[in-house]
């Protein structure tokens, strides 16, 4: 089992859920997160008055698959949220060593 871990725009949400959706993804658990990188902030002006915003708004995406499904999740997210340009995102794989339903108890790869 492997968890993905992207981090995307937050215009780019509604697409992913579709294309995942359409490709038999079933669940993934979305968080508002801030951050930076190679896109450095941005200025925006506010009543009138420039100021510059270091943080960006993103969201993290997590999804819990197994290992046969990795690589089409992976190119799932990056043909729905890829735009061309800095901060489109990145894609984190980790191991993942059980999971458990909690309603039920099952456990591997019958709760994912």
């Amino acid at each position: 089992m492997r968890r993905i871990q992207a981090i995307i725009r937050p215009n780019r949400l509604e697409v992913l859920k579709k294309a995942l959706v359409d490709n038999g993804i079933g669940g993934m658990t979305v968080t508002e997160v801030r951050g930076f990188g190679r896109q450095k902030g941005k200025v925006e002006i506010f009543r009138g008055v420039e100021y510059k915003t270091d943080f960006l708004k993103k969201l993290k995406i997590e999804i819990l698959c197994r290992d046969e499904n990795l690589k089409k999740i992976e190119d799932v997210i990056i043909q729905s949220v890829r735009e061309g340009e800095h901060g489109d995102g990145k894609i984190f794989i980790f191991p993942n060593e059980e999971v458990i339903r909690i309603s039920t108890g099952e456990k591997g790869k019958k709760a994912i």
